[in-house]
């Protein structure tokens, strides 16, 4: 099977560094004389005919941007077989002969859906959740991870000032990664993560008060936006030992900025290896990294993964608490 035309959509949360992989796909399918087409807003694009055509001049100095030059969506309609079917019809209408995905689970499952109905479908994993099982890393956690430290560092500095503990709220959804990430980074009192059961007592409370008792007077408590409102905590906190908590929810503003270095050329090289699949004739893969080798995955095996924290960043958490 010959491949000459192939659509790019980005869906889902948007990842610093997606816009390099768009480039990349750009890039290698013009090497090997291969039409691109953008396709905007997501799989809302697809159901719509909301495509424009990609060359070098679209994507010239755009590895360097945050965001999605191809916009974002979630897209409800698109769940259905009718939204499917209409997605399908517009790939054929087109002559698109494959879709190259970037987003997270809820997009590798989109690109399932094209894929049973005959499309040519391959996946790259980008959130800054960093929580897809069948990888190691995706696009965007990086630039997200120095985000947050970069803020919690500076709210440090204000905070130590006036000997205060800070709550601080960082994303991730359902998955702690992100906030296990940062919190080592910043050294953090104490990190809570949905994947672990908070003893509340023990794991925030008691971390206060030794920090308290080698001589700290302030306390920086990280919370995953899955493990708990930062809020509630910090109300928890007050109740406890009447400490009074200042509260900080970074929220979307992990999502922004320029990407990172790392981002940049991860992107790139699996904005590569995604076209490079689809002209060796394989189709419904998701591009990942696997023990530091950049490599791909079937779509059904890998939504059928699971992933949890790694037991070594538990033991390591607890060693540099002190508990």
């Amino acid at each position: 099977m010959s491949i000459k035309r192939i659509g790019v959509l980005t869906s889902g949360g948007d990842a610093p560094g997606m816009n390099a992989a768009v480039r990349a796909v750009v890039r290698t399918a013009l090497f090997h004389d291969v039409e691109v087409y953008g396709i905007l807003r997501g799989y809302n694009g697809l159901i719509n005919g909301d495509i424009i055509r990609l060359d070098e001049k679209s994507v010239s100095r755009t590895i360097n941007r945050g965001g999605t030059i191809l916009y974002t969506a979630r897209s409800k309609e698109f769940m259905t077989e009718e939204g499917q079917r209409k997605a399908v019809s517009t790939c054929k209408f087109l002559g698109l002969d494959s879709v190259i995905a970037i987003g997270g689970d809820g997009t590798f499952r989109g690109a399932r859906a094209l894929s049973s109905h005959g499309i040519n479908v391959v996946c790259i994993p980008a959130t800054i959740d960093n929580d897809i099982s069948c990888t190691n890393y995706s696009i965007g956690f990086d630039t997200a991870a120095n985000t947050a430290i970069e803020c919690i560092d500076k709210l440090r500095d204000t905070m130590q000032s006036h000997e205060r503990c800070s709550v601080v709220e960082v994303m991730g959804r359902n998955a702690g990664y992100l906030a296990m990430y940062v919190g080592l980074a910043v050294g953090a009192t104490a990190v809570l993560v949905p994947e672990k059961t908070i003893d509340f007592d023990k794991d925030v409370i008691e971390k206060i008060r030794q920090a308290r008792f080698n001589g700290f007077t302030h306390y920086m408590i990280v919370v995953a936006e899955g493990a708990g409102s930062a809020s509630e905590i910090a109300a928890k906190i007050k109740e406890a030992i009447d400490l009074d908590p200042r509260v900080t929810v970074l929220g979307h503003i992990q999502r922004g900025g320029s990407p990172t270095g790392r981002d940049r050329v991860n992107a790139t090289k699996m904005g590569y290896l995604a076209v490079e699949l689809l002209l060796a004739n394989k189709t419904n893969r998701i591009v990942c990294t696997s023990k530091g080798s950049f490599t791909d995955v079937d779509i059904d095996d890998a939504l059928q993964m699971h992933r949890s924290i790694q037991s070594m960043e538990v033991d390591v958490l607890a060693a540099m608490t002190g508990l």
